[in-house]
């Protein structure tokens, strides 16, 4: 399949015609407009600061049905203690720089550079991404952050710079957005960090049905630091 070089419409090639890697098409913008439309279909960017504008559409497909979370027995003695405070939307600009600034094995450098920063934080500015904050004695020491349609979590990335912190965040929203009658969290990739906590590979076609059923369900709207 050829790798789609995009226009200045709003279009995306079918998610069938990506690479085997799940590599769609390259090109674009970052415009709110663009990301929600790319988002809606199933596709995701994902590049380096030195590369142009590339969107994903893996095969299979990483998700977390909220029912299938798991939680060990160390990570309910960790929430039991109640070490670590856990807001919503409280800081979305310092989780962002922090998920840009943490070390990712095999990688050199980091894809969240100021122009994908920039394009979140207006997403968060018209209440589509959404971040959670991991607080410990009033530092900020882990969080993710993801973007909300209807009533699904597409997970972007997070953060953790202390042991737990961000799986008490990941578990914490996981109960939240369960109480908000979410059906579907988006992983996009496998990480062992992720399968620990129950997500797994779906086929894409699988996930493309959950993400079309779940868009029109209503979701959590508006911030997400109100009751």
């Amino acid at each position: 399949m050829p790798v789609y070089s995009l226009p200045q419409d709003l279009i995306f090639p079918p998610v069938s015609h990506a690479e085997p890697d799940g590599l769609l098409a390259v090109g674009g913008d970052l415009s709110p407009a663009r990301l929600m439309t790319a988002y809606s279909q199933g596709i995701f960017p994902w590049y380096s600061r030195r590369s142009p504008i590339l969107w994903w559409s893996p095969d299979p497909r990483m998700v977390l049905f909220p029912a299938e979370l798991k939680v060990s027995k160390s990570m309910k003695q960790v929430l039991r203690r109640q070490q670590f405070e856990v807001t919503f939307d409280r800081d979305f600009a310092a989780v962002i720089h922090a998920c840009a600034k943490a070390p990712r094995p095999g990688q050199d450098g980091t894809w969240l550079g100021k122009d994908m920063q920039k394009a979140y934080l207006e997403l968060h500015r018209l209440e589509f991404a959404h971040s959670v904050e991991v607080w410990e004695e009033g530092k900020l020491v882990g969080g993710l952050y993801g973007v909300a349609l209807g009533g699904v979590f597409c997970g972007e990335s997070m953060f953790s710079a202390v042991p737990n912190a961000s799986k008490t965040g990941f578990i914490t929203l996981v109960g939240r957005l369960i109480e908000k009658g979410f059906c579907l969290i988006d992983c996009q990739v496998h990480t062992a960090h992720l399968e620990s906590l129950g997500a797994k590979e779906v086929a894409r076609n699988t996930f493309l049905q959950q993400l079309f059923a779940g868009q029109r369900l209503p979701g959590w709207p508006g911030p997400w630091n109100l009751p």
